[in-house]
């Protein structure tokens, strides 16, 4: 069934300009935590989110729109902001209406590559929108590439096995010869009955548990369908479809 659309995996940022974004779906990947944190923001009612990649430029966009700054640097809430990259900050009291202005470290940079790689749509993905996004992707029927975020460049666990939860869902709606995908696959199956348990082998814990205490935010990030909004970005907004 040659006819089918394919499917890659890009393990990092640095490995995306190697794909053809321009007839594809492009879905940015950063469970840990800017992608879990869009879905989050989106579920709860916020009328979009406006990823950007530098603090200066969210503290700009938020006045001129009212909205909300916010993000992080090295997971931190990056200095001139008061709101971080928590999905637990933005429950439906606080973010209801409002539109959320976001940088983060890894995610919305990866977002902002793929656009300047000409990607013919792009979704944000993570395991608290798995089924928004899986279904999304079999309705579109086009070419697919799963972009990991990674952590400034380097190679991440926690997104590639995103990425395996993804093809081991619709995977085989896919045309796949790509290894990274069947490596994403094959972890994602190995383990997807102990995630949590999985997770604090993961150097990117370590980053947020170890230093910030986030051990919410890492269960929400790990959890199916918590969350389960597809995240579209249109005209520079990322908007619930």
């Amino acid at each position: 069934m040659s006819n089918k659309p394919s499917l890659h995996t890009s393990l990092s940022p640095a490995l995306l300009h190697l794909y053809d974004l321009s007839n594809s779906v492009v879905v940015i990947i950063d469970v840990f935590r800017a992608t879990s944190t869009i879905a989050s923001a989106l579920y709860n009612g916020a009328r979009c989110v406006i990823p950007v990649d530098s603090v200066p430029k969210a503290l700009e966009i938020a006045k001129n729109i009212g909205g909300i700054a916010a993000g992080e640097r090295d997971g931190k809430i990056a200095d001139g902001l008061e709101h971080g990259n928590s999905p637990m900050e933005y429950n439906r009291e606080f973010i209801e209406n409002k539109n959320l202005v976001l940088t983060t470290t890894n995610g919305t940079r990866l977002l902002q590559m793929a656009l300047d790689k000409n990607a013919d749509t792009i979704i944000s993905g993570s395991f608290p929108n798995l089924s928004a996004v899986c279904d999304f992707l079999v309705k579109e029927n086009k070419n697919v590439v799963l972009g990991c975020a990674g952590w400034k460049d380097r190679f991440n666990l926690e997104d590639t096995l995103y990425a395996g939860a993804i093809i081991h869902a619709i995977g085989k709606k896919f045309t796949i010869h790509c290894d990274s995908s069947l490596m994403a696959e094959t972890m994602y199956a190995k383990n997807k009955n102990k995630l949590h348990e999985f997770a604090p082998k993961l150097t990117h814990y370590h980053r947020l548990v170890e230093r910030f205490g986030l051990i919410e935010d890492i269960r929400f990030c790990l959890t199916p369908d918590v969350a389960n909004v597809l995240p579209l970005y249109v005209e520079g907004k990322l908007v619930a479809r």
